[in-house]
């Protein structure tokens, strides 16, 4: 498997990682690169030197180098995964990452949308000005509106396709994390937002080299990005604000109305329960502040 030119078998690990988005190989062969240059300035060839206490080095090296927590974390997971697949493929015989800890996330909760926050971006823009044309105003709506009103990740919303949408029925298939699929409800303004955009506004900005398979379109009529949707909510909301963060209220105002965590877990497309959970501790943390400010013995 390992080669002279790849004595790490990294391009044969990213290979096999079919489970997983395309951001996330390319996450995890960066942090892997960067590994195995700290392991050749150490003087260690291939995985074959690898041992428990040289994986613990590096990590306390990336503390010291003053990486963030959730940083360190995320290297030492794709740590875990490439010496596993090692050991499961017969490059290794054991596994000199079993155990191995990381300081976990930054600790932070997931910022929440104040009310006002988020009638002022959904309800309230700006008024129109020559960079905000009515066509543009009316894709924005759409885009928001998906965001908070179904949880959708950005990536997941500029990659929608139109026969993605069913706006008849109310609801739209989304590609998710390692390509797996999920459908999510729409809300109603959602689907108004929706109809105007594709109606009338799309039509405005969609040039001949438009690509028909593309919902969401940018001012040059390609098909919308990240950085597009990071812009457009740069010009909607009151403060800074990341377009995550409609995603972080969604789930809190879900579970805030009762909603069941499996529930939320689905419609968000979390593989593992232990990460919608997060949500259950920002939904607590408001019904304190809530108890805190009303209740005269609070």
């Amino acid at each position: 498997m390992a080669s002279d030119s790849d004595p790490w078998s990294l391009d044969a690990f990213c290979s096999s990682l079919t489970s997983v988005s395309a951001a996330t190989v390319r996450a995890y062969r960066s942090d892997l690169d960067a590994f195995v240059v700290w392991c050749e300035r150490a003087e260690l060839a291939a995985p074959g030197g690898v041992a428990r206490t040289t994986l613990r080095r590096y990590v306390g090296s990336l503390a010291t180098r003053q990486y963030a927590r959730r940083t360190i974390a995320r290297k030492a997971s794709a740590l875990r995964r490439y010496f596993g697949w090692l050991t499961r493929t017969g490059v290794l015989t054991v596994d000199p990452s079993t155990g191995l800890s990381a300081p976990g996330g930054s600790g932070r909760l997931p910022r929440v949308l104040r009310d006002d926050e988020l009638t002022a971006v959904l309800d309230d823009p700006p008024g129109t000005t020559a960079d905000d044309s009515p066509a543009i105003r009316s894709r924005d709506d759409a885009v928001l509106e998906l965001l908070y009103g179904s949880g959708l990740r950005v990536s997941e919303l500029c990659g929608l396709r139109p026969e993605d949408l069913d706006i008849a029925r109310r609801r739209v298939v989304v590609w998710g994390k390692g390509s797996k699929q999920r459908i999510v409800p729409l809300s109603e303004p959602a689907c108004d937002s929706l109809r105007q955009w594709l109606e009338h506004g799309r039509r405005v900005i969609a040039t001949a080299d438009s690509p028909a398979d593309a919902v969401f379109l940018n001012r040059t009529g390609r098909r919308l990005g990240p950085r597009d949707v990071r812009r457009l909510l740069d010009r909607r909301a009151p403060s800074p604000t990341h377009p995550h963060a409609l995603r972080h209220t969604f789930a809190t105002h879900l579970l805030d109305g009762g909603a069941d965590l499996r529930a939320v877990q689905e419609l968000l497309g979390h593989a593992d329960l232990s990460t919608t959970q997060h949500y259950t501790h920002v939904s607590k943390q408001r019904l304190r502040s809530v108890l805190d400010a009303t209740h005269p013995r609070a």
